[in-house]
């Protein structure tokens, strides 16, 4: 950058400006706080939709920026009579439309933690505490999930905070890709093949065209009613075995433990076998529905995880512990490692090069993250696994219930292969007179669809 400008301005004012002063920031955080507590107080109060037009801001809003500080009271003002108007209401206990965005005390403190630090913990130097809190953290939720231990570090193999599915799929596809090309070389970049559902979420296209898989050998493979839409482990086998025949190296298979459209579980134990017979990467998305398998009942949809080679989920989702948390598991983390590593000389450290330590920046895209753990370590501690369990058997229970009213009424029912109505129980606030009165209002539009 060279040295400054001799001429460069001087405020006098600047002496003055304390952007973190200690006791300032205790006044205004109670102040936020208090903000905070009566939003969630009040919130099904609102819209769950926002009732705006696009662009509806830009006229609200000035368009430049202040050139002089402004009073708290005046922005929190305008949060209020401008931006909240502008918000679709995800927390509100009235929000059946996407899967939930779950949250909690225990989180939010966590979060508060976190940004309170603002630990940069790109790799174990930078952040002692950050990297190996997340590493207990990831081993005490796949312990919770059941997870064979070569998924831990207690084990063979490991886990990492991404920031979503996405990501999570792109990492290990990335890992996937580079593992095949070692072996056949890159020119044969154009001929790898990856598989899915065709009720894979739209996301894991995203991340194979980013990847650099011609979009012509991304498989969307059907599924039926009669079969739950689950993928089809015959139909799998007869994709891979076309695609041999046309030359190409089948790379990766994407499965599903909760689909976005109908919550199919895909057969994993029986989709990775087939997989093992040509050396495909086999990875779970189990994203939401994988949150149900800290409870006993439900670990079944996870029966064959020990065959495959990574697994996401996202506690955001279920688990409440706000958004953005997607925790990823792999068996051989080398594999993420030599696909994502950066050493440049600026991050060289002596417990890096000792091999001693996890730097998490060669498990992720980007180099800088924040300290997420801290927010599953404080909901794990502040709940324990017994309260975790009990949300998510109240949530299905709930949406049994409103099955129940379904079925009650002869002008629904309850179906798949068609458009339909889609129903996710699962916010944090809901309660059973939530679901109530969502039955109600579903009933009051089939009434006026009826008379007119």
């Amino acid at each position: 950058m060279g040295s400054l400008d001799s001429n460069t301005p001087t405020d006098h004012a600047a002496g003055q400006f304390s952007p973190l002063d200690p006791e300032e920031f205790r006044r205004q955080a109670h102040q936020m706080v208090d903000f905070i507590a009566d939003y969630y107080r009040k919130i099904e109060t609102y819209p769950v939709l926002s009732q705006v037009q696009p662009a509806y801001l830009h006229s609200q809003l000035p368009q430049t920026p202040p050139y002089r500080p402004e009073p708290m009271d005046a922005i929190m003002k305008d949060v209020q009579s401008q931006i909240i108007p502008g918000i679709t209401h995800w927390l509100s206990p009235n929000f059946f439309g996407f899967f939930p965005a779950t949250v909690s005390t225990a989180a939010f403190l966590g979060e508060m933690l976190c940004t309170c630090f603002n630990s940069v913990g790109f790799n174990w130097l930078a952040s002692p505490a950050s990297t190996e809190l997340e590493m207990v953290v990831m081993d005490w939720l796949a312990h919770a999930l059941k997870l064979p231990s070569s998924f831990m570090f207690s084990g063979t193999g490991g886990g990492v905070i991404q920031n979503t599915t996405s990501e999570a799929v792109l990492v290990t596809l990335v890992a996937a890709r580079d593992r095949a090309l070692g072996v056949h070389g890159i020119d044969f970049l154009s001929k790898l093949a990856v598989y899915a559902s065709d009720q894979t979420h739209s996301t894991f296209s995203k991340a194979c065209r980013i990847a650099g898989i011609n979009p012509a050998n991304i498989r969307s493979l059907p599924t039926s009613v009669e079969g739950g839409f689950a993928l089809s482990p015959a139909v799998l086998r007869s994709a891979v075995e076309e695609d041999l025949a046309a030359g190409l190296i089948p790379l990766y298979l994407c499965t599903t433990v909760g689909t976005t459209s109908t919550t199919a579980v895909d057969p994993i134990g029986a989709l990775a076998d087939v997989a093992r017979d040509y050396g495909v990467w086999v990875h779970v998305d189990c994203a939401y529905g994988g949150s149900a398998c800290i409870c006993p009942e439900f670990r079944h949809h996870l029966n064959g995880v020990d065959l495959v080679d990574s697994v996401s989920l996202s506690p955001h989702k279920w688990l409440l512990s706000y958004l953005d948390c997607c925790c990823l598991w792999v068996k051989q983390p080398g594999s993420l490692v030599r696909a994502l590593s950066t050493n440049p000389e600026y991050l060289k450290n002596k417990p890096s090069e000792s091999s001693s330590v996890v730097d998490f920046k060669d498990w992720q895209v980007g180099t800088g993250r924040r300290f997420k753990s801290l927010r599953l370590w404080l909901v794990m501690r502040s709940y324990g696994l017994a309260n975790l369990q009990s949300h998510i058997r109240s949530d299905v229970r709930m949406a049994r219930m409103f099955e129940r009213l379904v079925r009650s009424d002869p002008r629904f029912e309850v179906t798949g292969g068609k458009f339909m109505l889609r129903f996710a129980v699962g916010a944090t606030l809901t309660e059973e007179r939530h679901v109530l009165a969502a039955w109600k209002l579903i009933k009051e539009g089939a009434d006026g669809l009826e008379r007119s």
